[in-house]
């Protein structure tokens, strides 16, 4: 679900001392420091430009690996919300926002959730989604509201995404999250050290990348190593919400001409039936494809495979079992 926080004023001028501050905090970050390797990236042509960023890309998915462990427990909490009814929500600012909002916006598609499942709240509402909204981000408060105006609770988790691990907006959503008893979760891609929260998190995601190939630039290696958490949160939880058969997407929603021939196609590569026959199962299950795709599996109604899907959390696998062994 695109969620977008309402029309916030911009913030007040920062007094002196807390201008200073901001200004130390941000000379200890990783993603402030120059990175040595692309000291001249100004002097290179189009060619080495390409190689150098590609160089530094490939380095993110080595520090996500080194955080697998809290991925994984975000997996189950996401997994454990959902499978009660609750949501995942998750929270942020620029181009972290965007990325929460992005990923919220594919689940519906591409796993068969609700729209209020998965949740995107981006600092600065609808407008900082297609054009920052500068300084929208800078009062935690602001996080607090929203999370208040979706009536969180302890069904839920929320995942705060900030490339600093210090964004107010942010910290807002989590310190009201907490409160309200939801399981939280920070992706940061500076040190944990560097993390200044004032609660503890449930889950401390934290990626230090390293300098980015533009000093302060986090739409690069900071935002391809949340893009790669996000990706296995949601996709880890709806794996084991039974939403994937092997390793196929079977709850896709029919919602455009590619995704009704790829339900297709699903269907006659598993049930070994013919086109034809695809789109029998597909009419007949009334365009629910796991449903459609048990009844060429196994050989039963509509009715029934709803009754075994049911009956087995909506696992395939576990529904065909349930055959086999009768």
């Amino acid at each position: 679900m695109l969620q977008f926080t309402g029309n916030h004023e911009k913030q007040g001028v920062f007094i002196l001392s807390d201008k200073q501050a901001l200004y130390n905090q941000l000379k200890k970050l990783e993603t402030e420091q120059r990175n040595p390797e692309t000291m001249h990236i100004d002097l290179a042509d189009p060619l080495e430009i390409v190689r150098l960023m590609n160089e530094q890309d490939k380095l993110v998915a080595e520090y996500v690996s080194t955080r697998k462990d809290q991925i994984a427990q975000a997996v189950t909490y996401t997994h454990e919300a959902l499978a009660q009814g609750g949501r995942l929500i998750y929270t942020g600012a620029g181009t972290s926002g965007r990325l929460g909002v992005l990923d919220a916006a594919e689940c519906p598609p591409t796993f068969g959730t609700r729209p209020e499942q998965v949740i995107g709240l981006i600092a600065g509402g609808r407008e900082a989604m297609f054009v920052a909204q500068e300084g929208s981000e800078d009062l935690p408060e602001h996080g607090g509201k929203d999370i208040a105006h979706l009536n969180v609770s302890e069904k839920d988790v929320v995942c705060g995404l900030a490339a600093s691990g210090r964004t107010p907006y942010v910290l807002g959503t989590l310190e009201e999250a907490k409160r309200r008893g939801a399981r939280t979760i920070m992706v940061c891609c500076v040190s944990a050290e560097h993390v200044k929260l004032e609660l503890k998190v449930d889950v401390m995601i934290d990626i230090p990348v390293g300098p980015e190939v533009i000093m302060g630039s986090t739409r690069l290696k900071s935002a391809t190593a949340q893009k790669m958490v996000c990706n296995m949160i949601s996709t880890g939880a709806m794996v084991r919400l039974g939403k994937v058969y092997e390793n196929v997407m079977v709850d896709l929603m029919l919602t455009n001409k590619k995704l009704v021939e790829r339900s297709r196609r699903i269907i006659t590569m598993f049930a070994d039936v013919d086109y034809d026959e695809a789109s029998r199962l597909m009419m007949e299950s009334g365009g629910k494809v796991k449903v459609a795709l048990l009844m060429g599996l196994a050989k039963v109604s509509r009715e029934e495979a709803e009754k075994q899907l049911e009956a087995h959390d909506g696992f395939i696998r576990a529904a065909l079992q349930s055959y086999e062994n009768k």
